[in-house]
């Protein structure tokens, strides 16, 4: 049994994807709008013929609201679009940080501790414990991440069905 697998499928195990068109970059943005004010009580969004942002319209608005970012490029004489699903990059440049300044700190501490232990020395008995924090503290934002995508999964499933009709139709089949 052959399975297919459309371009908007690949979503499932990676939050974007990359899709070819007939349509000139102005046609795709002027499609784009029209479905957006088709559905102007569900989704919001922001739209150019580059670049276009739709989130979906919710009383409340948390950190981790999804998004769906669509660039259209040009790429051997066709029209591409990309497409990646997730958070602001604000929020992702936000959790980077966190992870980043996290992990560089626990290796600071931990490399604090191991040396002290080489050279027999007691100047920094806080080492360790500092490491354990930072661990921990990897692990919460962590838990933050995942809790922020459980609450938006409602949200990326009626982006992911926004793209499937906005978009989807006009892919090319390439042979």
């Amino acid at each position: 049994m052959k399975t297919e697998e459309s371009t908007i499928d690949k979503i499932r195990t990676r939050p974007r994807f990359k899709m070819f068109t007939h349509l000139t970059k102005e046609e795709y943005a002027e499609n784009l709008k029209k479905y957006l004010a088709d559905h102007k009580e569900e989704f919001s969004g922001n739209i150019n013929k580059e670049v276009a942002t739709i989130w979906v319209q919710t009383e409340y608005d948390n950190y981790w609201k999804p998004r769906l970012s669509l660039r259209v490029e040009i790429e051997d004489d066709e029209t591409a679009i990309r497409g990646i699903f997730g958070p602001s990059s604000a929020v992702w440049t936000f959790f980077m940080f966190l992870y980043f300044s996290f992990s560089i700190l626990w290796m600071t501490f931990f490399t604090m501790y191991y040396v002290e232990k080489q050279i027999k020395s007691a100047e920094f008995p806080w080492a360790l414990s500092a490491s354990f924090v930072m661990i921990f503290f990897i692990l919460l934002t962590y838990a933050a991440a995942r809790f922020g995508q459980h609450k938006g999964k409602e949200e990326m499933l009626k982006l992911r069905r926004f793209a499937e009709e906005s978009t989807l139709q006009f892919e090319k089949k390439i042979n």
